[in-house]
């Protein structure tokens, strides 16, 4: 079969997605679950995929402000959505406020749930920058970390409220 004769390659329209502020044209299903995304197409390892069924967390993102696990998420529903990852809350050299109290805290064992933990941290924060411990620890609940850090984990947790409370200080100088 001659090249002028083969058929075209099927292309594919994608969805268009706002990760971390920037827009991404993403190549993929609207079914394509938005973990694979982040991970396989927009190389942004923070989410890991941990069950597969939205129960364990290791894969929660923030979508508009809110918790959300990727895992589950089709990518066709996010049009006009802002989405954000571990990597957009800081940098290495400037992480964020929970990341930061997480480092400080030394709140992790093997580290796989951290992900988790530190972005309904964050949601909580941005929701209720003054939670009590009830309200920590219902947060969390449904985010499993199998290593049993919780006792370093709420330590960060509130270390971060403190963070928080100090980065919003600043904020308004």
């Amino acid at each position: 079969m001659s090249a002028a004769s083969s058929p075209a390659p099927i292309a594919r329209a994608g969805v268009m997605l706002r990760v971390n502020g920037a827009e991404h044209a993403v190549p993929a299903a609207p079914e394509a679950r938005l973990l694979y995304v982040l991970r396989n197409d927009l190389a942004l390892n923070g989410p890991k995929f941990g069950c597969g069924l939205g129960e364990c967390g290791a894969c929660t993102v923030l979508i508009d402000g809110q918790a959300a696990r990727s895992c589950v998420m089709p990518i066709a529903g996010l049009h006009g959505r802002a989405v954000t990852t571990l990597e957009g809350l800081g940098t290495a050299d400037a992480p964020g406020p929970v990341q930061r109290a997480f480092i400080d805290a030394q709140a992790a064992q093997c580290g796989y749930c951290l992900n988790g933990m530190i972005m309904t941290t964050e949601a909580l924060l941005r929701r209720n920058p003054e939670p009590t411990e009830r309200e920590i620890r219902d947060a969390l609940k449904y985010t499993l970390c199998r290593c049993g850090t919780h006792i370093e984990i709420l330590a960060a947790v509130r270390l971060a409220v403190q963070y928080w409370r100090d980065a919003e200080g600043d904020r308004h100088r």
